[in-house]
């Protein structure tokens, strides 16, 4: 398990721009609300953390983890500098967890390709609950926190 022994919230702050000038883009899957919210959470708070006014970060919100590529396109329309999506999917009995987890990755993958707005994949792909509250905000600290980190580095190289 790659996170087996690591944070996930671990980091050098002195390596991290500032996200003053910044407007940051934020789309959360609504399904396993309670792992989303927390992985929201730890990215609103890290990017205010690092000057990014509470105005200047834009939220939507959509149904599941697979409308986080539509949401993540509208969010890249709003002129927003960078984009996170947040989402979280848990392995079922069935096939779905796969169908659902490689077309997110594939869509963001699109998205980033075809836009000049950087889109960061925050999106948990876990074969149980506990391995994602492990993740958002557990043991292993939090993906959103991560993700916040990865955005505002990724605004420097536009």
């Amino acid at each position: 398990m790659s996170t087996k022994n690591s944070n996930l919230s671990d980091f050098d702050s002195s390596s991290v721009p500032s996200g003053s000038s910044l407007t940051i883009g934020i789309v959360v899957s609504e399904w396993n609300k309670k792992i989303t919210e927390s992985l929201f959470n730890g990215a609103f708070t890290t990017l205010t953390d690092f000057g990014v006014k509470s105005d200047n970060i834009k939220r939507i919100d959509v149904p599941g983890s697979f409308e986080l590529v539509f949401g993540s396109k509208k969010m890249i329309q709003s002129n927003v500098d960078v984009v996170i999506a947040i989402g979280c999917v848990i392995k079922g009995e069935t096939e779905h967890f796969d169908y659902i987890c490689k077309s997110v990755s594939s869509g963001i993958v699109d998205l980033n390709i075809n836009f000049d707005t950087p889109v960061v994949f925050c999106v948990l792909t876990d074969n149980n609950m506990q391995q994602s509250i492990d993740r958002s905000g557990g043991i292993h600290g939090n993906k959103g926190v991560e993700a916040a980190i990865t955005a505002l580095k990724l605004t420097n190289l536009n």
